[in-house]
């Protein structure tokens, strides 16, 4: 009988991924072994383990692994992988791409309607008995302005064209996209930011994109535009933003992602009007595991067949 491939899931829970091994009949291929994320793999583990999943890892494991040869993240971002002085070449390391495709752009939407309509203004008033009626700004006739067109934005891109907006973005390979109407390289994001009315950051956290939307990107911006990130905390210069937001030079912004998580609570971001601190709700859904699971098995099937991996991260590119 063959042996079987050592397989590491190194997360709490694991019962989606057990499942989705056995029901794409694996099971008989693998020998999978499970970790709480506070433990340590075993020196043992460590010398036998061919394949991993996990969010991330601490120093100085993976060059104690000489038998590993895919590393799978569970999460989409990997800028934490990257940064490890010891990530060998030869792994193979996958991303979960593509696993945030229900709940972030129902989110996205979700923040749209929040600022564009009065519901919270009518929340706050009614707890003083306070009639006050307000005109809701319509979405329909709006741009939507997304820097880091990915699946992601894909998705976000349908739903806003269902209701009338008009989409564009930046890709840094830019080609066509269903219900786009303009797709230009990062290199002309001031054109983006000059005809949104709401400007969506998607980028990942690369060298490039550290501080990319400052001030003179800021002021590109509309002056009525929402500024809305779900993409990474890095991306954004934070008192660049605060003094646009106070001198209203836009109109606000919408936050789920910060440089440094839980934000701390002296952070300005709490007390400046016109910015909505959001505690990183974009992405988890009641059912995330599985998402990641069909993404893992789908994976691990290839990987058993010597066949190329989903989801690849690209080193030099940072995602």
């Amino acid at each position: 009988m063959t042996s079987r491939t050592h397989v590491l899931l190194w997360t709490d829970s694991t019962s989606a991924y057990l499942e989705a091994v056995r029901t794409a009949g694996l099971a008989d291929r693998v020998a999978i072994e499970t970790l709480p994320r506070k433990e340590r793999p075993s020196v043992e583990q460590m010398q036998r383990i061919e394949a991993l999943m996990a969010y991330t890892v601490p120093p100085d494991l993976l060059s104690a692994m000489p038998r590993l040869r895919w590393a799978q993240a569970m999460t989409a971002g990997v800028e934490e992988w990257l940064a490890l002085p010891d990530l060998p070449r030869h792994i193979v390391l996958t991303c979960a791409r593509g696993t945030h495709r229900e709940s972030m752009p129902e989110n996205i939407v979700g923040a749209l309607f929040y600022v564009a309509k009065p519901y919270a203004a009518a929340a706050e008033n009614q707890k003083q008995r306070k009639w006050l009626r307000t005109v809701a700004q319509p979405l329909t006739g709006k741009t939507l302005g997304i820097l880091g067109l990915g699946m992601i934005g894909a998705q976000v891109a349908r739903i806003a064209a269902t209701l009338g907006m008009r989409v564009i973005g930046t890709r840094r390979r830019p080609e066509p996209m269903a219900n786009v109407a303009k797709i230009l390289p990062p290199e002309r994001t001031r054109e983006v930011l000059a005809e949104s009315d709401f400007v969506l950051l998607l980028l990942p956290a690369t060298p490039e994109t550290e501080d990319f939307m400052n001030a003179e990107r800021l002021a590109m911006m509309k002056p009525g535009a929402w500024l809305l990130n779900f993409g990474r905390g890095h991306t954004l210069k934070d008192a660049d933003l605060i003094a646009a937001v106070k001198a209203k030079k836009i109109a606000g912004a919408v936050l789920d992602v910060f440089r440094h998580e839980p934000l701390p609570a002296e952070h300005a971001f709490w007390s400046t009007e016109g910015i909505i601190v959001l505690p990183h709700i974009g992405g988890p859904h009641p059912q995330r595991d599985r998402f990641v699971a069909e993404l893992f098995v789908e994976n691990l099937g290839r990987f058993l067949d010597g066949k190329p991996l989903r989801e690849v991260v690209d080193r030099a590119a940072g995602y």
